[in-house]
């Protein structure tokens, strides 16, 4: 893994990859280089205007790219559901669950759920889950959900899954990104019992502290103009970038022998570096915790894993 860099991504040629919140940061240059070496790529956006902008400049990045924008809003559980059963292909070889909110004021979704639960894990629950039986059916298939070293601020609270006690926007993040890691963890344990029948991997990523434009949305959405300055010196300074960023994802996502329920980081104090296994906090391999948020996000979805229940 030493040294490990886009040079060392295996050829995609025939792989078809769905990469949600493709049209930047972290997600387009994942896209990018999935689609320079050779995949098909299918850029899941919610805006489409932003998502067309993508296109073009990830043509003009990758003249020769295999690439489609497909709208996708993950805080819309009809909207999951439009996109997953509107999928045309009769494979997925990787779905990169890579788009999401950082540290918003207080919010809900279109379902009703508090915005950074809803998007960072519930959406990406349900759309995986929808798509699951494509994954099952194309060998060598592999989920790559992107969770951050910041779950480290906050275990999941069961009793309160949508933040609502007491609302604090890094709190509801770090706890977003703990059921990342809790998600990945117990689908792999469920692919497990599958046994020989399941060639999937669900594996996880985080970029480190990579300048994705995400750390200054909640200050500009509440107008702290000053907060808002400040991210954005600290990213000029101390952040690496998207391209830095996106070696764990893209390390996770293609290279061989990656083991599932793999939690992969930048390898300097999960700061920045080339990719390397990642700690994690011990809550999010806890299988009770595991199976508890599961069944929750079962039921508040209403997307079953009917293929991993036979």
């Amino acid at each position: 893994m030493t040294g490990w860099n886009v040079g060392d991504i295996p050829g995609q040629d025939g792989r078809v990859a769905v990469v949600t919140g493709g049209n930047g940061g972290l997600g387009h240059v994942v896209a990018r280089e999935l689609a320079r070496k050779g995949a098909f790529v299918v850029l899941a956006c919610r805006d489409e205007g932003r998502g067309s902008a993508a296109v073009e400049r990830l043509r003009g990045e990758v003249p020769d790219a295999a690439v489609e924008l497909a709208r996708l809003d993950l805080g819309d559980l009809a909207s999951v559901r439009e996109f997953a059963h509107g999928l045309p292909y009769e494979r997925v070889d990787l779905l990169v669950n890579n788009a999401g909110v950082m540290a918003l004021p207080y919010g809900t979704t279109a379902d009703g759920f508090e915005t950074q639960f809803g998007v960072n894990h519930l959406g990406h629950f349900a759309l995986t889950g929808l798509l699951l039986p494509t994954l099952l059916a194309t060998p060598g298939a592999r989920i790559v959900t992107v969770s951050s070293m910041l779950h480290a601020l906050a275990k999941v609270d069961p009793r309160d899954l949508n933040n609502v006690r007491r609302y604090g926007r890094w709190t509801a993040y770090a706890r977003s990104k703990s059921a990342n890691l809790l998600f990945t963890h117990e689908l792999a344990r469920r692919l497990a019992a599958q046994g020989g029948a399941a060639d999937l991997r669900a594996v996880a990523a985080h970029p480190g502290y990579a300048e994705t434009g995400l750390q200054s949305a909640g200050p500009r959405a509440e107008g702290r103009r000053i907060a808002e300055g400040l991210m954005v010196l600290a990213n000029r300074v101390v952040a690496q970038s998207p391209e830095g960023g996106a070696l764990p994802v893209l390390y996770a996502a293609t290279a061989p022998g990656v083991p599932s329920d793999s939690f992969t980081g930048p390898s300097f104090a999960m700061w920045r570096g080339a990719p390397a296994p990642s700690w994690r906090a011990p809550w999010t391999t806890d299988d009770a915790m595991g199976e508890r948020l599961w069944a929750a996000s079962e039921r508040l979805t209403g997307v079953t894993y009917e293929a991993l229940k036979h």
